[in-house]
């Protein structure tokens, strides 16, 4: 056990990075598409023909889950996890850890908020459904915090290549 992770411990970091991004990012979607879409349901019990609007909503917050999804599946293919496996060094591995945390913890706590907002613009939308676009414009607020860390993590792993250890 110990020469396996001593040969492997680099790929066992890189493979960890991929999995916050996913599970983090996947986790914090989850919990905002239930809270946005607790307050649809109460919509669409009181009048279904909002069905429409609340649905685009609460499906808002599920877009961090595919942005950490994408994360992870680019580290696992450039690491070799996907392909051609070669174990990395700790440094290596270390180095794709790092560049997958921003979309695991932006992801996580962008998709909560984002959900709240979008709970709140639900809101608005069963009041005043004719306000239904500037009701959007407050969760896509979040939703820019989330782009710049797929940015930032995209970025990451491109560099993360070229890195020697």
């Amino acid at each position: 056990m110990i020469q396996f992770l001593e040969a492997n411990l680099g790929t066992i970091f890189a493979l960890l990075g991929a999995a916050l991004a996913v599970g983090l990012a996947g986790a914090g979607s989850a919990r905002g598409v239930g809270v946005a879409g607790e307050a649809a349901a109460g919509v669409v019990a009181e009048d279904p023909g909002k069905f429409g609007k609340v649905m685009v909503l609460q499906l808002l917050p599920g877009t961090q889950g595919i942005y950490g999804l994408i994360i992870g599946f680019i580290c696992m293919s450039q690491t070799g996890i996907l392909g051609d496996y070669v174990p990395l060094s700790v440094g290596k591995g270390l180095v794709y850890l790092c560049a997958c945390l921003p979309i695991a913890i932006a992801g996580y706590f962008s998709a909560i908020g984002q959900g709240k907002a979008a709970a709140a613009s639900i809101g608005v939308v069963a009041k005043k459904p004719d306000q239904f676009g500037k009701a959007m414009i407050f969760p896509i607020m979040v939703e820019t915090y989330a782009i710049l860390a797929l940015l930032v993590s995209i970025l990451a792993l491109s560099g993360a290549a070229n890195v020697a250890f």
